[in-house]
């Protein structure tokens, strides 16, 4: 029993090898439907040690074995305390070959009591994993050679865990701006309403994920909570790198396509059409205008707004809701169905921030949507076929007014957006998964055969 999977990573071996020493790669390794996340990340991939959370309480340790230890051909983990020792031995043995001067075979073998057929998708996605980071970076070398020091807000969040366990593993340093006591040497004390003089020393890049859910009922404390959590804290951040010299060179902030108004009808909206109406698009108009009114640009930082969609992830999001209703059968479309959703798998917006960062050409707002926009109907029914389920329970307008309120309905769940990465496009950007079908599939682990 076990698993063997192998394949062949366009990447010179020591790069590769290098890519899974740094900080984040457990993180960009770990399947996102699987319940484990982790509590202690291993130093060393010699000696060290991870301690994983799992659920109903349970830890599982993996230790690296210094006898297995082989760089850059080699490193070995295994399972190192009890009671997982003894309920799942593990031992998972990494290797890799050089293939060519620019390819290498990575091997993962596992033995272990687990049938291999209760692995095998999790070893295809750590696969795909690996051989896209490893071509964004690659990309990005060619752009903008050499690594980076880059701030950033909001980096537990869905986005952030995912951008910095990114940025960690190509190489650069990652400063966490958080609001609490700092923990570790890269970490920094961030008041958002009164940002140190010192807060963006030595950085080069700033991207702010930072501020209160949107998803909620629209009242005046939930409405008064999203605009008090971005329009200030933009503002505060982006007079900072004015002002601090040889400062970041890039502010990015997060942005949304609520800018568009929550109906457009079938329109293609692109970054240059004009804003829409309601709580959402005054928001995000004040939002990305904090940049602007500070001067950063004035001081020669380039400012990049990412107009973000509804992003796809069984972590977070519509989809962490949807998922364990359509699992059971409950699943259906929202009201009639036929309003535009504009989505964005998860990887594909790191790649979306990372290219804000070194594509020197990229500037203003940027849709951060997937090229092929679906209506409700075709997701529900695209979801459905992925986790091999019906969909036959629709879900009335009246649902998510109950919810979200007349306003939060009309803006967030039945908001009605055809919107395009105008920008991206004309860049001629690669999205890892342009189409709804091969997101899902990826992010909920349900490959085709012969994937």
């Amino acid at each position: 029993m076990g698993i063997v999977h192998s394949s062949v990573i366009r990447s010179a071996r020591d790069e590769l090898f290098a890519w899974h020493t740094r900080p984040g790669a457990f993180t960009r390794l770990s399947p996102p439907w699987q319940p484990l996340s982790l509590d202690e990340d291993a130093d060393s991939l010699k000696a060290g040690r991870a301690v994983l959370r799992l659920p109903g309480g349970l830890r599982w340790t993996a230790r690296h074995d210094p006898a297995g230890y082989d760089p850059p051909r080699q490193f070995v983990d295994y399972s190192a305390a009890l009671p997982m020792r003894l309920l799942v031995p593990w031992r998972h043995t990494h290797t890799f070959e050089v293939v060519s001067e620019d390819e290498t075979r990575m091997t993962d073998r596992v033995d272990t009591a687990v049938p291999g057929r209760f692995l095998t998708s999790t070893f295809l996605y750590r696969h795909r994993q690996v051989a896209d980071d490893m071509a964004r970076h690659q990309w990005a070398s060619t752009l903008a050679p050499g690594s980076r020091t880059i701030a950033v807000t909001g980096s537990s969040g869905l986005v952030g865990s995912a951008l910095t366990a990114f940025l960690a593993t190509g190489g650069h340093r990652v400063v966490r701006l958080v609001r609490r006591t700092p923990q570790t040497p890269d970490e920094r004390r961030w008041n958002p309403a009164a940002p140190a003089a010192d807060l963006l020393a030595g950085v080069d890049a700033v991207i702010h994920l930072a501020g209160a859910s949107i998803a909620g009922r629209f009242t005046d404390s939930h409405r008064r909570a999203v605009r008090d959590s971005r329009i200030e804290p933009t503002r505060r951040l982006a007079e900072l790198i004015a002002s601090t010299p040889d400062g970041p060179k890039v502010f990015v902030t997060a942005s949304a396509i609520g800018y568009y108004g929550p109906d457009r009808g079938d329109e293609l909206l692109h970054e240059d059409d004009e804003r829409g109406d309601g709580f959402l698009a005054d928001t995000v108009a004040e939002w990305e205008g904090a940049t602007a009114s500070a001067s950063a640009s004035d001081a020669g930082a380039r400012v990049v707004a990412v107009r973000t969609g509804i992003v796809q992830s069984p972590k977070g999001g519509v989809l962490r809701l949807q998922r364990p209703l359509f699992e059971v059968g409950l699943g259906g479309r929202l009201g009639a169905g036929t309003q535009w959703l504009s989505w964005i798998d998860l990887d594909d917006l790191v790649d979306i921030y990372h290219r804000a960062v070194v594509d020197t050409r990229l500037t203003g707002p940027v849709n951060a949507v997937a090229p092929n926009p679906v209506r409700n109907e075709e997701y529900t029914a695209v979801l459905a076929s992925v986790l091999h389920r019906p969909a036959f329970l629709p879900v009335p307008d009246f649902g998510p007014k109950l919810l979200l309120g007349e306003q939060g309905a009309r803006e967030l769940a039945l908001a009605n957006q055809r919107v395009v990465p105008g920008r991206l496009l004309s860049r001629e950007h690669r999205f890892r998964r342009p189409d709804l079908e091969s997101a899902l599939r990826h992010q909920l682990g349900r490959f085709t055969t012969g994937e």
